[in-house]
């Protein structure tokens, strides 16, 4: 789906069905290129959310003091993957049980995050968190916050792996993460 439709269909989101979840895994770089990759996922924009400051900039999030967390809005037809099949993803591709870091990143930017757009949302992820942290045998971090206001990222973080494949982040961190999700979520990828 091109970038226009997808913010067309994104647009139409109460009319047609479509809902939204907002995620912070770490990096959004990371986030945004395995939500991109799912079928069902119409769209999918870096942001911010959850800080005390308005229209927040790469820069003040990177500085640790704002609040923010770097999250990526994943607007889905529930009807092709539920709330709850994106959320296994999501603890799929990052480490739910680092708090405040994932990999070499660390500060509270990167902070595992769910902010839920409804209670039915809110009693999804409570159940995922519970069966991820049954499977995995240790706490899960992952912060289950309510709604809170998306700042969508500057324009230069769009679609980041897409148009930077071969840079080392992307190669060393953002790579292997969609090695993984091909691996163990091949029947959810839009395109084999």
């Amino acid at each position: 789906m091109t970038s226009s439709n997808a913010t067309a269909a994104a647009s139409a989101g109460a009319t047609a069905g479509l809902e939204e979840a907002v995620l912070g895994g770490g990096c959004f770089w990371c986030t945004e290129s395995v939500f991109q990759s799912l079928r069902g996922v119409l769209e999918v924009k870096p942001g911010y959310a959850g800080g005390h400051v308005s229209h927040p900039t790469y820069e003040q999030v990177c500085g640790k003091t704002t609040g923010h967390i770097e999250v990526v809005r994943v607007v889905f037809d529930p009807m092709q993957i539920s709330f709850a099949t994106l959320l296994r993803v999501f603890f799929a591709t990052h480490d739910p049980t680092a708090p405040d870091q994932q990999g070499a990143d660390i500060g509270p930017q990167y902070a595992s995050a769910i902010f839920y757009q409804s209670n039915d949302q809110k009693e999804a992820a409570a159940q995922v968190i519970e069966e991820v942290q049954s499977l995995l045998g240790q706490p899960v971090v992952t912060h289950l916050l309510p709604a809170a206001h998306f700042w969508e990222a500057e324009t230069y973080h769009h679609n980041y792996y897409t148009r930077n494949p071969y840079q080392g982040y992307c190669q060393f961190v953002i790579a292997p993460k969609l090695a993984k999700l091909r691996h163990y979520y091949a029947d959810l990828l839009a395109t084999p």
